[in-house]
């Protein structure tokens, strides 16, 4: 089964949801935010990404800026950081069949369609 990880404050997530809806494909909606990654299943997602750590974070946000930008980073610390503070990982992100993608832009769903 398709599976978005989303987040319902955030545009592009919710486009992602309705570009779903729209290929009128049977998916299930993660509010990751809610429903918080393990360590283990958010190092399965980048697996699945085919990513390193580093590239899921967004960089903008207050607490990586405050805690986290400058300092040398292992992967381990990268991906605790994004188990500990969700608002962290780059969003949305859709998995199917053992691939995933970050929908940005929407249509990059389509490659794991």
């Amino acid at each position: 089964m398709i599976k978005i990880y989303h987040n319902p404050r955030c545009t592009k997530s919710r486009q992602g949801v309705a570009f779903l809806e729209e290929k009128g494909v049977v998916f299930e909606v993660v509010k990751y935010l809610d429903e918080t990654f393990t360590f283990q299943s958010l190092s399965e997602v980048i697996a699945e990404l085919g990513i390193s750590p580093i590239a899921l974070v967004r960089k903008n946000e207050a607490i990586w800026k405050s805690d986290f930008k400058g300092k040398e980073l292992s992967d381990t610390e990268i991906i605790q950081a994004m188990v500990d503070f969700p608002k962290l990982i780059e969003r949305p992100i859709v998995v199917h069949n053992g691939k995933a993608v970050v929908a940005r832009p929407t249509e990059k769903i389509e490659e794991v369609l």
